[in-house]
């Protein structure tokens, strides 16, 4: 099967038999999303034939993957009409609304809801949850409408290691029953115990098809998942700084913030000095996302506060502006409203505006700067493609250089690797090592456990489960 103009996959025949658990395993850019968009009638126009069962016809099928998540947090936007209610304010879908319809199961839903602890999440609007909340209400979406064949792709991305086994434990539940499973996978390591076949590609191609015994002893099953060799090119030059960015960069005093009569944080206090790296770690809904908005000036709920950036305390005259010129930012939300027809040279450029895509007319030397940053990150042979024919992988390192193109004061990656095989991830930390060792750029990096991250880390923020709420604790090395 093939589609697009340049290939996405290449000679691809697969069937799955009754009573088969199939995970399709692979690296960034390897077709696994492509095999699901075509499976699911997403991608109409292939070289090849689909054959779908009787029963597969009759149930359907179900498929829960970002890009679906995507699709809903856009639609409720559309439908927003908060600029036109008494008190500004709409909730837009709720997490209930999505769940309780006339196609699902009462007592099925409640199961799930249960199963993967989101009731507490019910009456909060789609658009207002976190990724992981989000990941797992879309997850018992697609349960309970009962298809035939259910894929999933990366399921635990976007959880905190809590929900992460909470979730393996779903997914061993559904694995011994019906619906048929198949897992989409970056890496041999994510494959349930249950999963009974393995199809592993690489560049579109079959590498291997069969048990996952027989794939786990196949030496070019293994090989596809070991890591190339990694080098990166000197950063661009950096611009001058303003004399005020000497000063240490946040600073919170005893910060509370309530939504309605919910707190999300409470008595936050917290110093980033010059020359800190920070960690902020937290399970889902714990408040880092809150925590964020405030440093980059995205709430108002900063006004009032004893919040200080670089030296300036927060609610004296500054605009949005004049603080989001110290930070670059990737993060889920902007990888899932990101346009999806505009160039990656165009992609990276929209980052000196803090736009979701670019706008405005740019110069020669943001062009030159821009395409030095891409051949930093390795990218640079894909500065004319579109960002939206690119894989998930490969777009999350676009919007990393597009975070760096204007060398910000601040770097803020908020669950940055979400997305990436095992080769992706290293080669995004080992750049994340290279561009704070070599530049005056700090780091704050958001993850939901103390685990996985960059070597320059040397501050700890953890927000830590305390009675019906969370208290952030920080450590410094």
């Amino acid at each position: 099967m093939t589609y697009r103009v340049q290939p996405a996959l290449r000679n691809i025949s697969w069937r799955i038999e009754p009573g088969q658990q199939w995970a399709i395993v692979g690296p960034n850019s390897a077709g696994k999303t492509s095999i699901a968009n075509i499976i699911t009638g997403t991608v109409k126009h292939f070289v090849g034939r689909l054959t779908q069962s009787q029963e597969v016809r009759d149930r359907g099928l179900a498929y829960v993957c970002f890009e679906q998540q995507k699709g809903l947090i856009e639609r409720d936007q559309k439908l927003d009409d908060s600029e036109f209610r008494p008190d500004a304010k709409d909730p837009g879908t709720t997490v209930r609304d999505t769940l309780f319809t006339s196609n699902s199961s009462a007592s099925s839903v409640n199961f799930w809801i249960d199963q993967l602890d989101i009731r507490h999440i019910l009456d909060r609007g789609i658009r207002f949850i976190s990724t992981g909340e989000a990941r797992k209400t879309l997850l018992i979406q697609a349960i309970c409408s009962n298809p035939q064949v259910l894929l999933l792709d990366s399921p635990t991305d976007g959880l905190d290691r809590k929900s992460q086994l909470t979730l393996i434990s779903a997914l061993d539940v559904l694995l011994q029953g019906d619906p048929s499973i198949v897992l989409i996978l970056r890496d041999l390591g994510q494959v349930p115990d249950r999963v009974s076949h393995l199809l592993v590609l690489d560049r579109g191609r079959i590498v291997f098809q069969g048990t996952k015994a027989e794939a786990l002893a196949t030496d070019a099953v293994r090989a596809v998942f070991q890591p190339s060799p990694l080098t990166f090119q000197a950063l661009p030059r950096p611009p001058a700084r303003d004399s005020v960015l000497s000063k240490d960069p946040i600073v919170f005093r005893n910060v509370s913030v309530w939504f309605d009569d919910n707190p999300v944080l409470s008595d936050v206090c917290w110093h980033m000095s010059a020359g800190q790296n920070t960690l902020l770690a937290g399970p889902n809904g714990s408040g880092k996302t809150t925590l964020l908005s405030l440093v980059i000036g995205d709430s108002p709920k900063a006004y009032g506060q004893d919040i200080t950036i670089f030296g300036t305390r927060r609610g004296s005259g500054e605009s949005a502006w004049d603080i989001k010129q110290h930070f670059g930012l990737l993060d889920t939300s902007t990888h899932l409203k990101f346009p999806q027809h505009q160039t990656v040279l165009e992609a990276v450029l929209s980052g000196f505006y803090d736009s979701q895509g670019l706008y405005q007319t740019t110069g020669a030397s943001q062009r030159q700067i821009a395409a030095q940053w891409l051949a930093t990150i390795g990218l640079a042979d894909l500065i004319n493609a579109q960002f939206g024919t690119l894989s998930f992988g490969q777009q999350r390192l676009i919007l990393l250089a597009r975070a760096l193109v204007k060398h910000p004061r601040v770097l803020i990656l908020d669950e940055p690797t979400l997305g990436l095989d095992a080769q992706s991830t290293q080669c995004l930390l080992n750049c994340v090592d290279h561009v704070i060792a070599t530049s005056d750029i700090q780091l704050i990096f958001v993850s939901h456990s103390i685990g996985e991250r960059p070597r320059c880390i040397n501050q700890y923020l953890e927000f830590q489960a305390n009675g019906n709420r969370y208290q952030l604790v920080c450590t410094n090395d």
